[in-house]
């Protein structure tokens, strides 16, 4: 069996890590059935943090400069605390087409930087089919109507999520140098678990009771296990990983496919509805993932 080329690793990280994200919607909607977001996000953290010193080897190996550490801080200041505050805030005060269409701009918009900043210029088929990627977020988010309110805390909040987003993947792909990605998912992890256990103390005002006490459901401790191994460990090391080897453009084009797989799992287990123009937008995206990695061969992709 013909081994897979380091780039072929890079994909089938991006591939898995997209796809579970895409299942977290389902297991997030599950576990928000017994508590609030904050006391959900330090529950994932804290265990996905405490996974983390299952591995020895790899802590006593982390070794970083002055300003190495400044960029993990803020690497972690980035994803997942104000990418998720930012999200969260902006799903409750817009609508839910608009926090899809503002989402969905992170991969161009990483692209732009990327070009910008680190100098990985992308071709002119990259952009294009980056955009055929997000028309079908866009198409999906029409679909799933418009439900909820847009004020302009929305507005803010999303456009936080977004620069988080797009500083989360110009970050990481700046550090893998000099940083490796369990290095990179430390700091990301431990900021996220700080960051929502605080929240989580605020919002629950102190009451011990209060945040532990959906942990006596079976359902919510199975979310929270999913969620925290395998989308938060598993999946922020195999997305540090396919940064370390792939251009930002082409890494972030994958982020869409969670758009799509989520929309795949809700039909498959909670019965929500499906339609040929659902099937079509999906396949716009999936089209754009495709388009985005083929159009890397031509001139002008830096790799």
């Amino acid at each position: 069996m013909k081994r897979l080329s380091e780039t072929g690793k890079a994909y089938l990280a991006d591939v898995v890590c997209h796809g579970a994200w895409g299942f977290s919607f389902l297991f997030t909607r599950i576990a928000l059935d017994r508590t609030e977001v904050f006391t959900l996000l330090s529950h994932r953290f804290l265990l996905a943090f405490a996974l983390l010193h299952l591995f020895p080897g790899q802590l006593r190996a982390m070794k970083a400069s002055r300003k190495q550490k400044i960029l993990l801080l803020l690497l972690g200041l980035a994803q997942p605390v104000l990418y998720y505050i930012g999200e969260e805030y902006g799903i409750l005060h817009a609508t839910t087409g608009f926090s899809g269409v503002m989402i969905a701009m992170i991969p161009i918009v990483s692209i732009l930087a990327a070009t910008l900043i680190l100098k990985e210029c992308a071709t002119v088929g990259q952009y294009v089919f980056s955009t055929i990627s997000v028309c079908g977020v866009i198409g999906l988010g029409l679909l799933s109507g418009s439900s909820g309110r847009l004020d302009w805390t929305g507005v803010g909040a999303l456009t936080v999520a977004v620069c988080a987003g797009v500083c989360y993947s110009l970050l990481s792909r700046s550090l893998s140098r000099e940083a490796t990605s369990f290095t990179r998912t430390y700091a990301m992890i431990g900021s996220g678990a700080a960051a929502f256990t605080i929240l989580a103390i605020l919002v629950n005002r102190g009451d011990v009771s209060a945040y532990v006490r959906p942990l006596a459901s079976w359902r919510y401790d199975l979310s929270v296990a999913f969620l925290s191994v395998l989308c938060t460990v598993i999946c922020f090391f195999l997305s540090g990983y396919a940064l370390t080897r792939l251009p930002v453009a082409r890494e972030t084009a994958f982020a869409n496919l969670t758009t799509a797989v989520s929309v795949f799992a809700g039909v498959v287990f909670l019965r929500e509805p499906f339609s040929w123009a659902t099937l079509g937008f999906c396949g716009m995206i999936l089209l754009g993932v495709w388009g985005v990695q083929h159009a890397a061969r031509g001139r002008g992709n830096r790799e």
